[in-house]
């Protein structure tokens, strides 16, 4: 029995964010569908899991509020339910760079994934993982540069201190998008001239492309029980306990912190 995976995120104005979260927990509630949604003044980022039927009817309803009516999203599937409950939360940035007045609207040029491959071969091009240490483990693109940040937060101070010359072209990826929409505008308010950011991120790469040219290595880490995803999207068979090398099950995922993967015979 199959379970949809749906992530998305949409920036816009919510002014009545508040208001929103009991109708919208209702209404996923409704069709039986788990997950978490996070909205805030910014917007709404989210990842849920119901059967097809289920996924359809929630995005008609929330593409049914005007300002959500070009609301995308990306999809993936497994075979078990990867989250354990439903949950609607309000947060002051629905991700968390900790950078105040931020405008948006300098966030670097996207780069369709069918031509990522093109681009970062260019040898004026540093590409960058915006993601979290953990994140970068599991897997991530050739010759990408790490910032070791163990959240998104550190990263402005990371940016700060980079090196990397102001007019070379910067590319930077992340899991679903919505962090390199900040992350770009964060180094283009730095000075970097020629900043860009893959559209969609590794999950619409991944989707799009099946990583034809090898240039992913490794697997997709997601914030459920499914840990990491494969090239395919479906759940990975490949993740070793942190401890012992050993594959770890997926009784033994469900739960676990992030980055901490451990197997049964590992854990304290």
């Amino acid at each position: 029995m199959s379970f949809v995976i749906a992530t998305f995120y949409h920036l816009v104005e919510l002014a009545n964010y508040y208001d929103m979260k009991d109708a919208i927990k209702t209404a996923c509630d409704n069709v039986e569908l788990r997950g978490t949604i996070l909205l805030a003044e910014e917007g709404i980022n989210a990842t849920i899991s119901g059967r097809r039927n289920a996924i359809d009817e929630i995005f008609d309803f929330l593409r049914s509020d005007c300002r959500l009516k070009n609301l995308t999203w990306k999809e993936s599937a497994a075979g078990y339910q990867p989250f354990s409950k439903m949950k609607v939360r309000l947060k002051r940035e629905i991700v968390n760079l900790g950078v105040s007045n931020l405008d948006l609207s300098l966030r670097g040029q996207y780069v369709d994934p069918e031509h990522w491959d093109n681009f970062i071969s260019q040898p004026d091009v540093l590409v960058i993982d915006t993601r979290n240490e953990y994140e970068v483990k599991l897997g991530k693109f050739k010759n990408a540069i790490n910032p070791h940040t163990q959240c998104f937060r550190e990263f402005p101070q990371w940016a700060k201190s980079f090196s990397g010359s102001k007019n070379l072209k910067v590319a930077m990826y992340c899991t679903g998008g919505i962090r390199c929409e900040k992350s770009t505008a964060y180094m283009k308010s730095l000075g970097f001239n020629n900043v860009y950011h893959l559209k969609g991120g590794i999950l619409s790469y991944l989707e799009r492309t099946h990583n034809k040219n090898n240039n992913w290595e490794g697997e997709c880490f997601v914030f459920d029980d499914r840990i990491a995803v494969n090239n395919s999207l479906a759940p990975s068979n490949q993740i070793e306990c942190i401890f012992c090398s050993n594959q770890v099950s997926t009784d033994e995922l469900k739960s676990v912190p992030r980055g901490q993967v451990v197997c049964s015979g590992c854990k304290p």
